[in-house]
């Protein structure tokens, strides 16, 4: 009885999302045919099934690569940069103090409003697109590895260091483990956040990219190209968010709680 209600449950839980938006896909047509809504304001999901299908597939595959090239780079080198510095935070500190303010000021200033500032700054190539893309996943990085790493017992910490264990092991094989939990948490929310991070930059400059391809659809009303875009930012992001869940399912289950490890 118990794993048939186990089975029944995870069933439930995995379709009813896709059942919950399959049915309102006709009731979002049917809305808009009654009401009359014009394509410019609302458009059917017909009508962008059809500019969908008008743009060249190649097109479309080039528009996508280049958003997500930007975006995962973006969120490897937060990766790369925000584990040392939690590292470094959580063995001084006087770091802690100094930079976590500083943190909370650039997560604070909007992205939108320096990036024509970093434009300026490191010119019109890849390079702001992917300054900017960081600036938005790094904070919630930090802050889960530094939280993760803080939440390892202080029974262990103290016995490691009565043993004389080195600052590196400490780290390395206490404190990060502990961590692992809370860093899968703040990946899975820069992961999208980098998506955003990569099409904001690409609506201030860029020739190519999603971002792009909805500001130039909307600068022309071509209203349901840009849903259509904007359906495939959104699927971009769900696949790049559940990967980094099955990442965490395959190599680090035991970070997960027992009833989301089937």
């Amino acid at each position: 009885m118990s794993v048939s209600m186990s089975t029944k449950h995870q069933i439930l839980q995995r379709w009813l999302p896709i059942a919950t938006l399959a049915s309102l896909i006709p009731l979002w047509e049917l809305s808009c045919r009654l009401l009359g809504v014009p394509d410019y304001v609302l458009p059917r999901p017909t009508t962008i099934l059809e500019a969908f299908a008008r743009v060249d597939v190649a097109l479309w595959a080039g528009h996508l690569w280049a958003t997500l090239r930007v975006a995962l780079i973006g969120f490897m080198l937060s990766l790369l940069i925000s584990i040392p510095l939690a590292i470094a935070m959580v063995r001084s500190r006087y770091l802690t103090k100094t930079l976590y303010p500083l943190l909370i000021i650039i997560q604070s200033t909007p992205v939108v409003a320096i990036a024509p500032l970093l434009i300026v700054i490191l010119g019109t190539g890849e390079a702001p697109r992917l300054a900017i893309t960081c600036l938005i996943t790094f904070f919630p990085l930090v802050v889960a590895a530094t939280t993760g790493m803080l939440s390892t017992p202080s029974e262990l910490v103290e016995l490691s260091r009565s043993l004389r264990v080195p600052p590196s092991r400490e780290i390395w094989q206490i404190r990060l483990p502990y961590a692992i939990p809370h860093l899968f948490s703040g990946m899975k929310v820069a992961i999208t956040l980098a998506i955003i991070g990569a099409v904001v930059a690409e609506f201030v400059a860029a020739e190519k990219g999603l971002g792009y391809f909805i500001q130039y659809s909307t600068s022309f009303f071509e209203i349901p190209q840009a849903f259509a875009a904007l359906l495939f930012l959104s699927a971009a992001s769900l696949i790049l968010f559940r990967t980094v869940t099955w990442i965490q399912k395959v190599f680090f289950a035991w970070s997960l709680p027992k009833e989301e490890r089937d």
